[in-house]
């Protein structure tokens, strides 16, 4: 490595350089166990998903750290650069999401090392860029009194909330006719779906400001085909709900749109997992933790609502405890061809796990007990 490499904490080097695309995390995964034992964890091992778990101290009252390992795919060659305002940049894909938070889980948990009376389990997921997999083998694993989840908020910033998602395929199938007929074609059709849909979500949102609150559609996918005596074309629609509205409701209200209700040879089907919005509250030790740790390291700390989804809508709600994510880097750089995070704000993100970590679970009153991972996960 160059110079500049070598001022790259090597936990976040490291986990980086591993490229670890959705269903290929093994590299990274087995990198992060090593660096876990090599810090002096009380245990780490790949868990029944093949998710990376490090164990730190072996009390009765558990705490985790949930990241998670995988990336987009379009892998960034790892560089590290010097900027004259920011300092020493590192690039690479999964440096901000969301590798990055969890190299700072890795590095805060070893600077705090075992603690009377706890346990704390870092996860490094599997498969959160596509259905969760690593998040929802571990939700029904842990009893945890405090969670926060690895996610990009900046170093000043807590992220409170996250919409929810659902996903549906619209196909249209009609009988083939000659190109030269007025009948409307099936890729006609999904158009005006897609354009129907839009145009309920502009309405829905019309009183609604913000962005948190809003249905945002989105258009993933577009194809059409035909076998010689009928032909069709299909639409993949990703919606961000809000709080007020759930998977269940948004696909009710789907089906009943009189555009699409009306449409001929027009199917609706639910694809992958929904997952609701969540929001947590403002006034719990772990956020008033934080907020006294973001505040001794210099900064003026602030909450986010997210537009996206993420493993904290999963796990929050099953384990009902004080939750938030966290994270160094800029959210804005997700899934592009110029992710990178600041080397600086990185090593401000671990001091201040560190101290919000400390402070959280050394005063918090006595709760519920959580069951200790065995050494199989």
């Amino acid at each position: 490595m160059t110079e500049t490499q070598d001022a790259v904490p090597p936990t976040l080097m490291g986990l980086v350089k591993a490229f670890s695309p959705s269903g290929h995390e093994r590299p990274a995964v087995d990198f992060l166990v090593g660096r876990m034992q090599a810090l002096g964890f009380t245990r780490a091992f790949v868990d029944g998903a093949g998710n990376a778990v490090g164990v730190m101290g072996s009390g009765p009252r558990q705490a985790v750290l949930l990241g998670h390992i995988d990336t987009v795919p379009g892998e960034i060659p790892v560089r590290v650069e010097t900027d004259p305002q920011a300092g020493l940049l590192m690039f690479g894909r999964g440096s901000v999401d969301a590798k990055g938070p969890l190299a700072a889980f890795t590095d805060a948990a070893a600077a705090l090392g075992p603690l009377d009376d706890w346990t704390l389990i870092v996860i490094g997921a599997v498969g959160e860029e596509g259905d969760s997999e690593g998040a929802r083998y571990a939700q029904d694993r842990y009893r945890p009194e405090f969670a926060v989840v690895g996610e990009p908020s900046g170093w000043e910033r807590i992220t409170l909330g996250y919409k929810g998602s659902a996903w549906v395929r619209l196909t249209v199938r009609r009988q083939l006719t000659h190109g030269a007929s007025p009948n409307q074609t099936p890729s006609e059709a999904v158009v005006e779906a897609w354009q129907a849909l839009r145009a309920w979500a502009d309405e829905y949102n019309a009183s609604k400001p913000r962005a948190f609150d809003q249905v945002r559609p989105g258009l993933r996918g577009l194809e059409s085909g035909g076998d010689g005596f009928e032909s069709w074309a299909a639409i993949q629609v990703a919606t961000r709900l809000p709080l007020e509205l759930g998977p269940e409701a948004w696909y009710a209200r789907l089906g009943c749109l009189p555009a699409l209700a009306g449409m001929p040879g027009l199917s609706i089907e639910r694809t992958g997992f929904p997952i609701p919005a969540y929001r947590g509250e403002k006034n719990t030790p772990l956020v008033r933790a934080f907020l006294a740790g973001i505040r001794a390291d210099g900064g003026q700390p602030g909450f986010l609502l997210k537009t996206g989804t993420a493993d904290l809508n999963l796990v929050a709600p099953a384990w009902s405890c004080p939750a938030l994510a966290y994270g160094p880097g800029d959210s804005a750089l997700d899934h592009t061809p110029d992710e990178h995070l600041s080397v600086e704000e990185y090593a401000r993100s671990v001091r201040i796990l560190t101290h919000a970590l400390r402070a959280c679970l050394l005063e918090a009153e006595p709760g519920r007990s959580g069951a200790v991972p065995s050494a199989a996960g």
